[in-house]
């Protein structure tokens, strides 16, 4: 049995899932399962996980799962005790996998463990956050952010330990799904969102302590295959799925009406 197994969704990022895919094959420490989930790219990318890296599972889909879906499709394949989602525009340290895999070895009542995510330029990325209340969904993502500003940054500074500069370990309560790894009985992705919050919806589901770790590290280039007017259309999409099951259909009718006006600028500027 491998000591962890890896599931990478990729949609058109052929070069950067090869950056990804070398940096795994030259992690230390661990015998690793490596999955592959292909959601029906044009870009070739298939072909050359066939090609380059013959010990990766390929798992060639017809049409596109999506985020949570293609990964759930991984999970159902994978072997190992621990499990990795990680994303195609990543790169891991040689030994950020270990480290995090030692993690949940030696802190059982974890749930799940994070690394210290990084743009290519080293600016560290502003990772993990506390569960959203509803009020940081209607602040955030509806006009009332534009006419309440002050209390909107003081909401999201909570919300995103903005007191913290991600260079220190901390226990945090959601993690980001590009880099996101869990015991396997533990992770499952809920099958009703596509894209966006299927990290807020683990941390609802199991409100145990996760842990970010300062000393693993990985490159991430961020959004490579989500900057369109299709990914910000699911983004609406899933935010609403998501206050439904969490803050109930009142709730989620009320954050549809005062997100339009928001969504509705977001399509005019994108035409």
């Amino acid at each position: 049995m491998p000591d962890l197994s890896v599931v990478i969704v990729s949609y058109n990022t052929r070069d950067l899932l090869r950056d990804c895919l070398l940096s795994l094959r030259a992690s230390v420490g661990l015998d690793l399962e490596i999955i592959v989930v292909d959601n029906a790219s044009s870009d070739g990318s298939a072909d050359m996980v066939r090609r380059d890296f013959p010990e990766a599972t390929l798992l060639a889909q017809s049409l596109n799962t999506w985020f949570c879906g293609g990964n759930n499709i991984g999970i159902t394949r994978a072997s190992a005790d621990f499990l990795l989602l990680l994303n195609p525009d990543t790169e891991v340290a040689p030994d950020t996998l270990a480290l995090m895999r030692r993690f949940l070895l030696d802190h059982p009542n974890y749930v799940g463990v994070t690394a210290q995510l990084a743009f290519p330029s080293g600016e560290i990325q502003p990772t993990c956050a506390r569960i959203p209340a509803f009020r940081n969904l209607l602040m955030s993502y509806s006009l009332l952010g534009f006419l309440l500003p002050t209390l909107k940054r003081e909401l999201q500074s909570a919300l995103t330990y903005g007191d913290w500069d991600r260079r220190s370990d901390r226990d945090v309560a959601v993690i980001p799904g590009s880099c996101t790894m869990m015991r396997c009985e533990d992770l499952w992705l809920d099958d009703d969102l596509l894209l966006y919050f299927p990290e807020e919806s683990l941390a609802q589901r199991h409100q145990k302590p996760m842990r970010f770790l300062a000393e693993a590290r990985v490159r991430h280039h961020e959004k490579s295959s989500t900057r369109n007017w299709l990914a910000t259309n699911i983004f609406f999409r899933d935010m609403l799925v998501y206050c439904r099951k969490h803050h109930g259909p009142a709730r989620m009718m009320l954050l549809w009406l005062l997100s339009r006006p928001v969504y509705w600028l977001m399509w005019l500027k994108n035409r």
